[in-house]
């Protein structure tokens, strides 16, 4: 899955003149906690809530509110946006999205596009719950912990199909290199369920948990 598939196109976005006061009573109107800063149709900046935030009175001020939104409407965007900004590319999938934002801890991420977008860590929390096929209905979730050996997942997937278990989904996730935890989730609607657990035990996979979701 690339970034072209679930980043945001067409943004809301400000320019580099426009005051805080106007992008701060923007990003409240709309529930907004990031905005693109774009002049003449480049990328100049990047703009969070947490940039607002920083040139706000502390609300222990005894400033009245009408006091404070003068103050914001007289400082410009251009005066605390991020310029370093940290971008990703269209074409680019998914976990690489994911892994800059982990690494640079920034929530969004303005994409380098033709038609300028965005994709934010709600983005990518979508894309994780969509993958794990959470929206389609009650799952069963599956641990397993294995061993790092080659053959393990189409063993255990044998077992899976061998029982008339459809799977829905399956990730694997190392703790230390050697140990292995399999998660997968199975459509409720098939049988073979006890089969399977007795199955997997034979082959020597611990099951560690199993639980309903959805």
């Amino acid at each position: 899955m690339f970034v072209a598939n679930r980043m945001t196109k067409h943004p809301v976005s400000v320019t580099s003149n426009a005051t805080i006061g106007e992008v701060d009573r923007l990003m409240k109107k709309h529930k907004f906690h990031r905005m693109l800063v774009i002049d003449n149709g480049k990328l100049v900046g990047y703009l969070s809530d947490r940039d607002i935030m920083r040139v706000t009175p502390s609300p222990a001020t005894s400033l009245s509110k009408f006091e404070i939104r003068a103050l914001l409407d007289k400082l410009s965007v251009k005066d605390i946006m991020q310029t370093k900004v940290v971008t990703v590319n269209e074409d680019a999938t998914i976990e690489e999205a994911a892994l800059i934002m982990y690494q640079n801890k920034v929530g969004g991420l303005p994409v380098l596009s033709e038609v300028g977008a965005i994709i934010t860590a709600t983005d990518i929390l979508k894309t994780f719950v969509d993958v794990m096929g959470l929206p389609r209905g009650n799952k069963t979730r599956m641990t397993l912990e294995v061993s790092n050996e080659i053959g393990t997942v189409a063993a255990i997937t044998k077992i899976f199909a061998d029982n008339g278990v459809n799977l829905d989904s399956l990730i694997t996730c190392s703790h230390d290199g050697k140990r292995y935890e399999i998660v997968v989730r199975l459509d409720d609607r098939t049988q073979g369920f006890d089969d399977v657990k007795r199955q997997l035990e034979i082959h020597g996979y611990k099951i560690v948990h199993v639980a309903k979701i959805g």
